[in-house]
């Protein structure tokens, strides 16, 4: 269980709600549950049991989802094979991600869905402004897109198997132990790596154990460029090399330069980096100083037993009422 701290800022959540709707959508497709209206809900009701679970664990004081512009795509229009390969969506699953933000807009939490842009974009700028603004960020997602974001105020809970007392908390401490690199070279290191997930691929034989030695012996991929194009990437080899002797491997410092240095390879990294990164500008609309304003708990009690209601889950509709409508931790014992 994710102990609350005590803690002097305030805490936003921030929601990946598509990746949480692909999530429940294929672990309760066998319950086949519909709402009141008859409309399948077993994905939407997925999504809202484990927020609210995660809102009575981390007590934030605002909490904002990210959605997908399901029309168009930046990204895509960039790159056409963006994501090719991912079977088509089941009806019932594309019924309910165009369902989410209303239900949740209704229910008096903050929705975002930027134009060309994804939920991941949303998570990016919910990081940057909870930095600029003096709270903390708690990102809820299930996918890897959002380890880019983690920072000293920002954690992200990845969401697997078991729910969320058996999902890791990411600090930047724990991404450094997952992937050997510092949580301000993420994005570094997936570009380089790539991401099969998005059809992505990455620099042609530079593996994980590679990238991250680079980024963490080496420096950044700008100076590791720098280096390959200004000193024939003597540093490189010196420090792999240096490091296959330390740990009895073979010495790879040459091939790896050689892979580095082959036509296409800083373009692709380049390339990775443009489309992957996350938009860190977008106006979340949360205006915390102002009573009322979407996103921020409390919620109504009326608005939540209406809505959650027509879930037609009584047990989540009281979990709702008890979590949704008393003050934040925050402001627990304030005057």
């Amino acid at each position: 269980m994710h102990a609350v701290p005590d803690r002097p800022r305030r805490l936003l959540l921030a929601v990946d709600a598509p990746s949480l709707l692909h999530r429940h959508h294929h672990a309760r497709a066998h319950t086949r549950h519909r709402d009141r209206g008859g409309r399948p809900a077993w994905a939407l009701h997925g999504m809202l049991r484990q927020i609210i679970e995660s809102i009575d664990q981390f007590a934030p004081d605002a909490v904002i989802f990210g959605l997908d512009d399901r029309v168009a795509s930046h990204r895509r229009d960039m790159y056409p094979d963006y994501k090719a390969g991912r079977a088509e969506k089941d009806p019932d699953l594309v019924d309910q991600l165009d369902r989410a933000g209303a239900l949740l807009d209704a229910l008096g939490l903050a929705t975002l869905t930027p134009p060309g842009l994804e939920a991941d974009d949303v998570n990016a700028s919910a990081a940057t402004w909870a930095g600029e603004n003096g709270w903390d960020c708690v990102i809820i997602t299930s996918d890897r897109d959002s380890f880019a974001h983690i920072s000293e105020h920002t954690r992200v809970l990845r969401l697997i198997n078991g729910g969320i007392n058996a999902s890791p908390l990411l600090t930047s401490a724990h991404l450094r132990s997952l992937y050997g690199v510092p949580a301000e070279r993420y994005l570094e290191f997936a570009a380089v790596r790539g991401d099969a997930s998005d059809n992505l691929p990455g620099v042609p034989g530079i593996g994980e154990k590679t990238a991250a030695y680079l980024l963490s012996h080496i420096g950044s991929m700008r100076e590791i460029w720098a280096d390959i194009e200004h000193d024939e990437g003597r540093s490189v080899v010196a420090a792999l090399d240096a490091w296959a002797e330390e740990t009895g491997a073979r010495r790879t410092g040459a091939t790896v330069l050689k892979r580095l240095s082959a036509p296409g390879a800083r373009e692709t990294y380049e390339f990775n980096l443009r489309l992957m990164a996350g938009r860190t500008d977008l106006d979340l609309g949360l205006t915390p100083d102002v009573p009322g304003t979407p996103g921020l708990l409390p919620l109504d009690i009326a608005r939540v037993e209406r809505v959650v209601g027509h879930l037609d889950m009584e047990a989540t509709t009281a979990l709702a009422l008890r979590v949704l409508t008393g003050d934040p931790a925050s402001q627990v014992g304030r005057s």
